[in-house]
C-alpha cells in the first residue's frame, strides 16, 4: 500500500468519524431538550398531586370521626 493510499483511507475514516460525532451532537442535543421537557411535565404532575393531597387533607379532616 503506497502513502497515497494510506491517507486516502485516513482520510475516508476521518470523514467517517466526523460524520457519526456530528449525528451524536445532534442526537445528545435533542435528548438533553427532551429531558428537559421531561423534567417540566414531572415537575407540574408532582405539584399537582401535591395540590390534589391538600384537597384530600381537607376533605378528611371535614369528615365526622
Amino acid at each position: 500500500m503506497t502513502i497515497d493510499e494510506r491517507l486516502d483511507r485516513l482520510t475516508e475514516r476521518h470523514e467517517a468519524l466526523t460524520q457519526s460525532v456530528e449525528l451524536l451532537t445532534t442526537s445528545i442535543h435533542e435528548q438533553s431538550q427532551q429531558i428537559a421537557q421531561n423534567s417540566q411535565q414531572i415537575h407540574e404532575v408532582m405539584e399537582a398531586a401535591a395540590r390534589l393531597l391538600h384537597i384530600a387533607q381537607i376533605h378528611e379532616q371535614r369528615l365526622p370521626g
